[in-house]
This record gives structure tokens, sequence and C-alpha cells, in this order.
């Protein structure tokens, strides 16, 4: 049953990379959802479309969660979370920091998670308990102490009157400790970059499930952590990630808290 899923989840994943490719740099539909700057192309919805009918052909009474359609409920244990486009902005622009995540989870627990940017060629997956891996190999998250010389990542909302936490002053704090920290616009790629050693830490307000499911597995299964801003277990479901190599991640924690309580 488990390599079904995995076979399934790739193949998905592949399907949805072809439409990315075809058209990325075209011509294309694009559309405001909430705010002008929160896109849908026809492309999400195509690669959505792609994504869903390889796993409704494998597994018809699975539960599915994905960004554009929403909740196609079932009874089913198992749950796709499915972004078909984590990097819509990014995409409509040309820009190939995007790509398409899917996690599985089993009984609320995420089993399994892939990230592909198909236009990096990086295909990122794990499975609980074995492992993290890009493109067939093993990766692990960077093995940085200090946060004085960690290289950090993180997102900004589209919809900030919506929120109520302001994200400003924990990037201001950063920024003003001298430390870089990038904005690459896909945080599901964020998270594999942390969990490759390319970042050592990401923070971010009001994520959805299907921008961290797959990401987050990724993470731990390479060695990482991932809590709320608290430092609790961590929830897809929940609106506050830290994700961190593990070793700078209380010093996270506490950068991130002496700038709430200011506020």
């Amino acid at each position: 049953m488990t390599e079904q899923i995995k076979n399934t989840l790739l193949n998905a994943a592949h399907s949805a990379a072809a439409i990315l490719r075809h058209f990325f740099e075209g011509t294309f539909e694009i559309e405001s959802k909430d705010t002008i700057n929160n896109l849908v192309t026809e492309v999400d919805k195509k690669s959505e479309a792609a994504i869903i009918h390889v796993i409704r052909t494998a597994y018809p009474d699975h539960f599915i969660l994905s960004e554009e359609v929403g909740e196609l409920s079932t009874e089913s244990n198992y749950k796709w979370i499915i972004d078909p486009i984590d990097g819509t902005v990014n995409f409509a622009h040309g820009i190939p920091i995007c790509c398409i995540s899917i996690g599985v989870e089993k009984d609320g627990i995420m089993m399994m998670g892939c990230v592909f940017n198909p236009f990096m060629n990086e295909l990122f997956f794990a499975e609980k308990g074995k492992g993290a891996f890009l493109n067939g190999k093993p990766i692990r998250v960077s093995k940085k102490a200090e946060l004085e010389s960690a290289c950090l990542v993180t997102g900004f909302p589209y919809r900030w009157a919506k929120i109520d936490t302001d994200p400003i002053p924990v990037f201001e704090n950063f920024i003003r400790k001298g430390l870089p920290v990038r904005r690459l616009g896909s945080a599901a790629i964020d998270l594999c970059w942390v969990a490759c050693g390319r970042f050592d830490a990401f923070w971010e307000y009001n994520l959805n499930p299907w921008d961290i499911a797959a990401g987050y597995l990724i993470i731990e299964e390479a060695g990482g952590t991932v809590t709320n801003f608290k430092g609790e277990p961590y929830s897809v479901y929940h609106k506050e990630t830290l994700a961190t190599n593990g070793f700078i991640h209380q010093q996270m924690l506490d950068e991130i808290a002496a700038c709430e309580n200011k506020n």
C-alpha cells in the first residue's frame, strides 16, 4: 500500500509538472482572489485537475484538500493535501521559484510528502521514518549552532489587513542584527531549502495546510525541528510556522517572543 501511494504521489507531481513547464513564460489567464496580488491562474487549475485525476484514479475514496477546490470530503482516513502551484505570483511573472506540493496524511499524521520544482529539476521527497531526499539522494539540515551566523528565510501575507499579527517587527529585528533574510515567495521551497541545509531557519505567519504539509515532513525527516512560535508541537492546520535545523530553534523562539512581547 505504501509503495503504491508513493508511486501515485510521484506520478501526480510529474503530471502537474508537465503542465507547468508547458505554460511557463507563455500566455495564460490570471485572476485575483481576495486581494490584487493573491493570484490564481488557469495553470493552477489545470495542475490541480491533473493531480486530482491521478489520485482519484488510484484512490477514488480518499479525502482531498486542495488550494483551489477546497475539500473533497470522504470518510477515508487518508487525506491528500495539495498546492498545485506554490509560488503562483512567481510563476505568473516568469520567476522559476515555484513548485508543486503534495502531502499525504493518514489518521491525522503526515506520512509522505513531495515538493517538485520542475524549473530547477529539484524533487524533494520524504516518508515518515525513512528520511528525506532530493532527487533520490539523502538530505540533512545544516549544523549551524549560532543564530548570528545563520541564513534565514521568511514570507509575508498578501492579506495583511486580515491578520491580527504584524510580521514586520520580527523581520526588522533580524535584519537590524545584520542577519541575511531572504523572501523567495514559496513557503514549500523555503521549507525544503532548510531541509537540505541552504537555509538554517524559516518562519512565517498565516500559512495554509497546502503550503506546508509536504515541506513540514521533509524538514522533520531531514533532522530539523518544526513548532509554532511558542515551541509547542506543530500542526499544519495552525497559523504559526517555525522550522529550523534544530540547533538554533530555541534562539529563534527567544527572538520571536521578545518581539511579540514588545507589541
